[in-house]
């Protein structure tokens, strides 16, 4: 089921119990990721109202590609599911907060890494550059797991 609550009240929406989520223009809203035990943010991405509905009911984080053009389940390809602890949106209902334990080796990005956020922006001086972060390294190889692309 996708039907969400109608968006009326702005009280009611900042501080009502119906969940009303806000979709942009092309019906899709963000979504942030993170480790419920740590609180490492892992990655960022879209969803649909088909997606939040799935992730909803079955407690496994689902997400819409915007490249693809499709939903995708996390891990479908690589195995390294998302199991959703705690789902939460901000004030206004426009983003998604997920609570995750990762599955599988823990990478949560296609790089085979855990993080998406795996490099830090460096200092402007000798032009903007960037640096592996603490912790970086690939848990699994991305040509073996999605073959070349």
């Amino acid at each position: 089921m996708t039907d969400f609550t109608a968006r009326d009240d702005a009280a009611d929406i900042e501080e009502g119990t119906e969940f009303a989520p806000k979709f942009d223009a092309d019906g899709l809203i963000p979504a942030i990721v993170t480790d419920a035990e740590s609180g490492e943010v892992l990655m960022f991405a879209w969803m649909n109202a088909e997606a939040l509905a799935a992730t909803l009911a079955d407690g496994v984080a689902t997400f819409y590609s915007r490249s693809r053009g499709k939903l995708w389940r996390k891990g479908e390809t690589s195995g390294e599911t998302l199991k959703v602890l705690e789902a939460r949106t901000d004030c206004d209902q426009d983003v998604i907060w997920l609570k995750v334990a990762p599955r599988g080796r823990g990478a949560a990005c296609h790089t085979g890494r855990r993080s998406c956020f795996y490099r830090i922006i460096g200092d402007a001086r000798n032009g903007w550059r960037l640096t592996p972060a603490p912790g970086s390294e690939r848990l699994f190889d991305p040509k073996e797991v999605y073959g070349e692309s």
